[in-house]
Parts: structure tokens; sequence; C-alpha cells
């Protein structure tokens, strides 16, 4: 399994990750606020189709060993909030969700989840992108987290968000087609 998303429509990118199971635990760490805020955003989230959601980002305080965000990140360094709205819930296996609704965007993320042994296979896609500098971003910022995401689920300490997200956005930058 390659690390890296990979575009598989003008709009869309794809990310893998197998991680450490059981699937209820994981699908505890997408969907609990508190367990989530620990590797992506806080926030309630009805799991009902057309339940509404907010994602609460503090990237500045996701991992200790960290440096100060980037200038062209800064301001995403504090509080973000983002609102959306379940499209589909099949516990464990399926959430799909609208994406920061109030930026005026559509687009929409897919998280699959599939018992591999003792892990899971966590599949995350994200469609509707209306730019390739917003593929771009989602790309490096959905590797970041759901690398902050493996390390949780594994009991390592993550690297630096911002410390890893600027080589991975850089890297997306070469991969995603013009």
């Amino acid at each position: 399994m390659n690390d890296f998303g990979i575009v598989t429509a003008p709009d869309t990118v794809r990310i893998e990750r197998l991680l450490p199971g059981p699937i209820e635990r994981v699908w505890a760490y997408l969907t609990e606020s508190e367990k989530r805020g620990t590797w992506l955003a806080r926030g309630d989230m009805d799991l009902r189709p057309g339940g509404a959601m907010e994602l609460v980002f503090h990237n500045n305080r996701l991992t200790d060993n960290d440096v100060a965000p980037p200038a062209k990140y800064e301001k995403y360094g504090g509080e973000l909030r983002s609102h959306g709205h379940v499209v589909e819930c099949d516990p464990p296996r399926l959430l799909v969700f609208t994406w920061d609704e109030e930026a005026g965007g559509d687009s929409q993320v897919r998280m699959e989840l599939a018992p591999k042994g003792d892990q899971v296979q966590l599949i995350v896609t994200h469609s509707r992108l209306a730019s390739r500098e917003g593929m771009v971003s989602v790309s490096g910022g959905w590797h970041t987290h759901l690398g902050i995401l493996a390390d949780r689920l594994a009991g390592r300490t993550p690297e630096g968000f911002w410390k890893t997200l600027a080589p991975i956005s850089a890297e997306y930058e070469k991969r995603i087609p013009a």
C-alpha cells in the first residue's frame, strides 16, 4: 500500500491506510469527538443521514513536538470550524459527509473501513474538489492527519503536524497533475 494518495478522477483523491484494529476502535476514532480530536478535529457529529456535524480544528495543539506553522499555513494554526452534514452512515464500515459547507464548496469525504486480519483498512476518498490547489491542500492535510491517527492507534508519539505537513504538501504539489 502506497502511503501517498492517488488522484482517481479530476476532482477526487483517495488515500489508504492499514491501521491497528479492531474495526470498532478505529470507528470510534473517526466518530467520537474526543478521540477524533487527537488526530483531526473535535466536534459533534449526528451519525444519521442529514445529521449536522462540526469539526473544530486546533492544528497547533495536535502534537507536542512541533514547529510554528509555515507562513503559508499560519491562518490554519488557531481554532478553525468546519460544518457539514452526514450523507451516509453504516457503523462501523462507512461514513460519508460533506466538507466545509460554509466555504461554499460541495466536496465530500467518504471513509470506508474493512477488517484485514487484526488490522483495519481505511480508505478516505475526498471528492468534488473544486481546484487542483484544493486537491493538493486536502491531500497533504489528510496524509498528515492520517499519519497522526496511525501513530495514536499504535501507541506511538506522532511527528509534529506542521513539521510533517510542509514536506508532504510539497510532494503532493509534484504528484498531482496540473
